[in-house]
């Protein structure tokens, strides 16, 4: 009885040492984050893993844009990281930059203030068309947060169906001069077409002379299967850094079914691989990808009786 006692306790122990609930993996923890080959690494060069929430597009969830919303991203959605998802179309940035900047500041404050990291989101399919308003973006967000370890960047959400060196690539080398003038070291991510899924294109032709840089991968485990784990796993094991700014439960549209078992193998990959994932999205809208149920308040995000069946599956992953 008393050696079972002792294995029970072991196997206890070493659950725990392996189980790693984002929410008590803040910034006071690691620090200001860097990228040491393909691993996202802390202040101490370990490696670390981000899992946390995606704010929904700011034009149309305004209401969770603010302090009460991100107190209950890191405390009850259990995460280390709120992606700040800035509207530049459909009557965001490029309409009111006053009113879009304003919610992107009130988001970065609020998640100094908690304590966890935030990526400043250009959330955009055709920034190559709206350069010189990013520019403004990220320099003004980059002067005002680049001191701050929490502050990570992501300079276009989702190129479509264009080409990566020509078009894709030298946006983003424009808009890093921008960043790096007011903000060395903080991570930069960077968008790659379709969708954030040819990351074969950047593998082909990456971005030379830059530190702490990585790309993003998006995926919907509807559509996405097995297919795009294996065309990015060859991406990094050459050597290029990858970070999931997004992430659905369901299909890319945000509707459909929820898939559990695909997105377990997602996150069983993507664990393995100690990759950093943003689930889509902290919102009530009725569709698939929510994780919160209708007219859910700020205060109650991520309470177990406001969660959807994505929510349900989410909430716990952070957890791990």
């Amino acid at each position: 009885m008393k050696t079972f006692f002792i294995l029970s306790c072991l196997v206890v122990l070493i659950n725990n040492s392996l189980s790693k609930d984002a929410a008590q993996e803040t910034v006071s923890k690691h620090g200001k984050l860097s990228v040491q080959g393909t691993q996202l690494v802390n202040q101490n060069g370990e490696a670390v893993q981000l899992k946390g929430m995606s704010m929904f597009w700011s034009v149309w969830m305004p209401k969770y844009w603010n302090e009460a919303t991100v107190q209950s991203i890191h405390n009850a959605c259990h995460s280390n990281i709120v992606r700040a998802a800035m509207a530049v179309e459909y009557g965001g940035y490029l309409t009111d930059p006053t009113t879009e900047m304003q919610r992107v500041e009130t988001v970065i404050e609020a998640a100094i203030k908690n304590d966890i990291y935030v990526i400043a989101d250009w959330h955009d399919w055709h920034a190559e068309e709206h350069l010189e308003q990013a520019k403004g973006f990220f320099e003004q967000i980059s002067k005002k947060y680049g001191g701050y370890p929490n502050l990570i960047y992501e300079t276009y959400n989702e190129p479509l169906d264009i080409a990566w060196s020509s078009v894709v690539k030298p946006y983003h080398e424009e808009i890093i001069k921008v960043i790096r003038a007011n903000d060395p070291d903080n991570v930069i991510l960077l968008g790659s077409p379709h969708y954030d899924q040819e990351l074969d294109q950047v593998l082909a032709d990456p971005i030379t002379g830059q530190t702490n840089i990585m790309y993003t991968l998006h995926f919907y485990s509807v559509d996405t299967k097995q297919w795009l784990r294996d065309r990015v796993q060859n991406v990094m094991n050459n050597g290029i850094p990858i970070f999931v700014s997004e992430y659905g439960t369901c299909a890319g549209t945000g509707n459909g079914t929820v898939l559990a078992d695909e997105t377990q193998l997602w996150w069983d990959w993507l664990d393995q691989n100690q990759m950093s994932y943003v689930n889509w999205a902290l919102s009530d809208k009725d569709e698939a990808a929510s994780v919160l149920i209708a007219d859910t308040t700020p205060e109650n995000a991520c309470q177990d009786a406001y969660l959807t069946e994505s929510g349900k599956l989410v909430i716990p992953q952070n957890k791990k």
